[in-house]
């Protein structure tokens, strides 16, 4: 009997197989360098060549020295789906990426049986490297396993997990090949710049064409850049001024990386793809698209698409024919001669759209025979285009093109509104999943009336919200502390739960809008009962294309957790030789006392913050009988919220509270006895001279270190049984 372990082996017997460098190129051909450069947040009317606003000369020649498609679609409306797609060439929900991913909360990550164009590169002789944000998954101390970038194909990778925290300034959560880098000093477009720039100039082998994978933090809030760039957009205190700034910012950065990859190649031999992973949360940056990031609407999803390779890509511009990140797996493929891997794909190869006007020399006759056309195009090779050329022809319509997709563009995100949409030709269909996900409205709604609440009273309201609704705001940022912080119970009781994912792949859709994009790009006509013919194809081709990508993904629901360290008698012990009402308290609480992987003691007092606005969103604050409020207080203070300062936990490391920092020995804060004026004399030291001290602030650490005096274990579990919720509605924060 054959197992399913069986025909799992016989599938990665035939990936391996089909993964084995090609030998359909040509003889003695060179196969091209490949460079992705992926902004994040950036829209389809941001940058000059998509006439927008912000002065990108950068892309700007990279658009008129090559192919420049005015139909670009992102893998998804949001980050992690998006990135997933483009890798795999496979829609993100068949990839089994339902949504953005937090590492601390979910065991989502991209699969390993999923193969990426790293992998097919690799295979095929490239050396590979990833710079910048990653946001596939990253190990966390909750899910250890997860695969890292190096076991997707990558021989080198420097990344953060998600957004460049606390912001594009002078990050501090960098990896290089695993190791956290702590706080690093400039501009994250910069620092991915510079370290692909060094891996160019250090790279073992130069001989070999190589994949450089570049995927920049900018646009995405929070928001950093240059006074200078930011004053020529508007004042300092403007988040679009910010906004453009950073985007003018990282074409700068670009324009170094180009520089270097001409010096060391010759520009003919590289092959520079640009695009966004999903539409601008700004709806001034969309254009007449309707909708922005998180919608599938066109605004969400729509975005800049150029490919540049002088003498071999003709300079012209893409006007009717859609294409998207999706394509760019079996184009890749396409264009180097490597064979695709034997899995179903989503996106197409569309180098014959690149190829429309020249065909690059010494690759025709290939091109011809691999696609049985049965006759010969032009073999005239194109003069060599640099990035100064203005454009070339234009294909309209893809009248010039021998291209034909074998399935419509798709797009499927279960959380997004619409949750689906299809590009087929000039028309789109859109649908939206029916019944609600099972959020906590009543929660979610409380948070937000606070918010605005909140800024209204401190009279800041039109300044967080300038060119903006607050409903977006809600998903980009505040400026102020206290509104952050209620953001981020916002966000986190707002993301995606994979216990939703057996209710999902059941989903049922309704509302089918049909829209012709060429008459009418804003979708402001639905023509579903005008075209009733075209209606029931696509929702036909729809309701096909969903169903096979449901079919196809991992449900992450049915992985069974790591069974616990704690005897299911004692369901109150836990690893740790503390006994003391703050032990019960983070017990109850689920709040993290130690480090992950990869992780600072900045990292994990961001977590501790997330945790415990999770908790108080949700009124769950337990406090054992000897914790009341003011301990509860002095917590928060010790863990930096609402301080403005360092946490206390920076040098007192929890569990311990207290370690040896080089030379110095910090002393633990556990079983102390201290008096009102003996805490504020130590308060008062050198080493805390960046507290800010007043007298509630020492009651409330007062309170807090003497829930730190450990007890025999017949008085600790009481504590636990007898806990009480604290009422987080009122006026502590």
């Amino acid at each position: 009997m054959k197992t399913k372990t069986h025909y799992r082996s016989l599938q990665l017997i035939c990936v391996c197989i089909a993964l084995l460098p090609s030998t359909t190129t040509p003889a003695g051909e060179r196969t091209p360098n490949i460079v992705v450069l992926l902004s994040d947040d950036l829209g389809w009317k941001d940058i000059g060549c998509y006439d927008g606003p912000v002065k990108t000369p950068t892309l700007d020649r990279l658009a008129s020295g090559g192919m420049r498609f005015t139909n670009f679609y992102s893998g998804a409306a949001v980050c992690s789906p998006s990135r997933a797609a483009l890798l795999t060439g496979r829609t993100n929900v068949r990839a089994s990426i339902y949504s953005w991913i937090n590492d601390h909360d979910q065991r989502s990550h991209l699969p390993k049986a999923e193969v990426t164009i790293a992998e097919v590169l690799q295979r095929g002789g490239y050396a590979t490297a990833h710079f910048g944000k990653w946001h596939l998954g990253l190990p966390s101390n909750k899910f250890p396993n997860k695969p890292t970038p190096a076991e997707h194909g990558f021989d080198y990778w420097f990344a953060t997990g998600s957004n460049a925290q606390p912001s594009h300034h002078n990050p501090r959560n960098f990896i290089r090949n695993g190791k956290a880098l702590g706080t690093l000093e400039g501009y994250a477009c910069d620092l991915v710049v510079n370290e692909a720039i060094s891996w160019l100039e250090n790279r073992p082998d130069d001989d070999r064409p190589f994949f450089l994978n570049v995927w920049f933090h900018e646009p995405h809030a929070p928001l950093a850049a240059p006074d200078h760039l930011v004053g020529e957009y508007g004042e300092q205190s403007d988040l679009a001024a910010v906004y453009s700034a950073t985007i003018a910012n990282t074409d700068q950065a670009i324009s170094r990386l180009v520089e270097k990859l001409h010096r060391i190649d010759k520009p003919e031999n590289t092959l520079i793809i640009y695009s966004s992973d999903n539409g601008s949360y700004r709806a001034d940056r969309v254009g007449i698209l309707r909708g922005t990031k998180g919608s599938n609407y066109e605004g969400g999803i729509r975005v800049p698409g150029i490919f540049y390779w002088p003498s071999q890509v003709a300079a012209g511009t893409v006007e009717g024919e859609p294409a998207g990140l999706v394509d760019l797996l079996p184009t890749i493929c396409g264009v180097t001669g490597i064979a695709p891997p034997p899995v179903h794909l989503d996106g197409a190869d569309i180098s014959p759209l690149l190829y429309s006007f020249h065909p690059p020399s010494g690759r025709v006759e290939e091109e011809e025979r691999r696609r049985g056309e049965g006759k010969k195009r032009n073999t005239q090779p194109s003069p060599a285009a640099t990035a100064s050329d203005p454009p070339g022809g234009r294909v309209k319509e893809n009248s010039n093109a021998t291209f034909k997709r074998s399935q419509a563009l798709f797009s499927y995100l279960p959380l997004s509104g619409p949750t689906v949409a299809i590009r087929d030709g000039r028309f789109n269909m859109v649908a939206y999943r029916d019944g609600r996900l099972p959020k906590d409205y009543a929660a979610l709604a409380e948070i937000k009336t606070r918010i605005e609440t909140l800024l209204r009273e401190k009279g800041i309201f039109d300044d967080e919200t300038r060119s903006f609704t607050f409903e977006k705001q809600l998903f980009e940022g505040f400026r102020d502390s206290e509104a952050e912080r209620l953001r981020g119970r916002f966000i986190r009781l707002n993301q995606f739960h994979e216990a939703w994912i057996p209710g999902l792949k059941q989903s049922q859709f309704t509302r089918f809008e049909l829209y012709d994009l060429k008459a009418d790009p804003s979708q402001k006509t639905n023509i579903a009962v005008r075209e009733p013919v075209i209606h029931a194809k696509m929702k036909a081709q729809l309701l096909k294309l969903a169903k096979s990508a449901s079919d196809d993904a991992f449900d992450w629901s049915s992985v069974r957790p790591a069974p616990s360290r704690e005897p299911t008698a004692h369901v109150h012990r836990f690893a740790s030789d503390y006994r003391s009402p703050f032990d019960a308290f983070v017990y109850m609480n689920r709040i993290p006392i130690e480090v992950e992987a990869l992780e600072d003691q900045a990292g994990l007092a961001s977590r501790i913050e997330s945790r415990l606005a999770n908790q108080e969103g949700r009124v769950q604050i337990k406090l054992p009988p000897t914790m009341k409020r003011d301990a509860y207080e002095g917590f928060k203070l010790a863990a930096g919220i609402g301080t403005g300062s360092e946490s206390c936990f920076t040098c007192h490391h929890l569990p311990a509270l207290g370690h040896v920092h080089r030379d110095l020995s910090v002393p633990t804060l556990r079983n102390r006895t201290y008096t009102r004026k003996q805490l504020s004399k130590s308060l008062d030291s050198e080493a805390h001279k960046e507290v800010s001290i007043d007298g509630p602030t020492v009651d409330r650490m007062l309170a807090f270190l003497r829930t730190l005096s450990n007890m025999p274990d017949t008085e600790f579990r009481p504590l636990i049984l007898n806990a009480t919720v604290l009422d987080t509605t009122g006026d502590i924060e």
